[in-house]
């Protein structure tokens, strides 16, 4: 579920038609999450299930994991193995591992943010801080989806800087929010949201870390300060039950949607007047993409790949994590400036368009896996020849 779902999707149809052959392999959801298949299965592209990898931690289900996704490796002799997010990347390397004599040559692993900062607690944080050290050291290229999830590991110590490549996200813009069609006015009466009412919009997994309580708090303050406002939450997860018990307490059940998981976002952009998003970590969120390409400025915390997305003051504002107030703020002053949004928005979608287009990020990892493959090619070959001068 969400940007890394959609990014290996786009990327496996991508590269099929620049001749490569991927077996593309995913797990099991966890409690709370809905599946985006559906966006594999539109495009053709085949997913093999390995039920024992999830996103919880289970050193029983993990070692299965493990050990399947090491026959899969011995079974399909990849050249390049690419992992993506933390527990899969995890998995995915050790497996290798496994595989013994038919280890890729070539092992890959994207960042599409972190998990050593704002998930747990400091002893379990710095088991997986050097766990990644680890696992960094027998990787052949580390991606980054933004420049700032590149310093933030570097600066953890994860890997030096020259060991790192950027390759920013890639996504189907124009067919996950479909500006052009619109549909603002059908989508607001379908909300039942007043055409002059200002909408907030929050697009998610509700979790921990994306502060889904700051939401809610913000939003009372922006009414609070006479804004008439209503907020839309759309997603699900562990934290939903709590968060609809929070909207209670805070007076603000009346005001606030919650809208579950949605496989169709682009009639919610279509009806909000901005998008909010104040997690205290994020790699690269494709929410806010997807808000600014639908022309809605962004509101969000200056967090991980987030200033990369938003421009402060430009296409929207960033505060720092936990500053409701200056969330409340930054939504008042777009509520009552119109032609401030409007401007905002226009400029979000002429940068994002291109910068997070799936032929540039097919582009940009083609470029890699080939410069990669001709020097293991080149280094393989130079160790034949040697090997072969020997026994001469």
């Amino acid at each position: 579920m969400g940007g890394p779902a959609l990014h290996v999707a786009y990327l496996t149809e991508g590269l099929t038609k620049r001749g490569y052959d991927t077996t593309l392999v995913a797990g099991s959801l966890a409690r709370g999450e809905d599946s985006m298949a559906f966006v594999a299965d539109a495009r053709g592209v085949e997913v093999v299930r390995i039920d024992e990898l999830g996103r919880e931690i289970s050193p029983l289900r993990d070692l299965m994991a493990t050990i399947r996704l090491a026959r899969l490796i011995r079974k399909e002799r990849p050249q390049i193995l690419h992992t993506h997010t933390a527990k899969a990347g995890t998995v995915g390397r050790v497996a290798a591992l496994l595989a013994g004599s038919r280890r890729p040559p070539i092992v890959i692993h994207t960042f599409h943010g972190h998990v050593l900062r704002g998930y747990f607690g400091p002893v379990r944080t710095l088991f997986f801080r050097l766990l990644e050290r680890w696992l960094a050291a027998g990787t052949t290229a580390l991606v980054a989806v933004s420049p700032q999830v590149r310093d933030d590991l570097v600066a953890l110590g994860v890997a030096p800087r020259e060991r790192f490549v950027v390759i920013r996200l890639g996504i189907e813009l124009d067919e996950r929010v479909a500006p052009e069609l619109n549909g603002r006015a059908e989508s607001r009466h379908y909300l039942g949201i007043p055409g002059d009412r200002f909408a907030v919009g929050w697009i998610g997994r509700m979790t921990a870390v994306k502060r889904t309580d700051d939401v809610l708090v913000a939003f009372k303050r922006l009414r609070d300060s006479g804004v008439d406002a209503i907020l839309c939450m759309v997603g699900d997860g562990p934290d939903r039950l709590q968060l609809e018990q929070r909207a209670h307490e805070l007076g603000v059940t009346r005001d606030t949607i919650f809208l579950g998981y949605q496989e169709d976002v682009a009639p919610f952009y279509a009806a909000f007047d901005a998008l909010v998003l104040p997690s205290s970590n994020e790699g690269t969120p494709v929410s806010v993409i997807e808000a600014l390409a639908a022309e809605l400025p962004v509101v969000a915390t200056r967090v991980g790949g987030v200033p990369d997305v938003v421009r402060d003051g430009e296409d929207g504002f960033l505060v720092e994590a936990g500053a409701t107030d200056d969330l409340a703020d930054r939504l008042g002053r777009l509520a009552r400036d119109p032609a401030l949004r409007a401007r905002m928005g226009r400029r979000g979608r002429e940068r994002v368009l291109p910068r997070y287009a799936v032929e540039r990020l097919v582009d940009d990892m083609d470029h890699l896996y080939r410069s990669l493959l001709d020097f293991e090619l080149r280094t393989t070959g130079a160790r034949d020849s040697i090997r072969d001068r020997t026994r001469t």
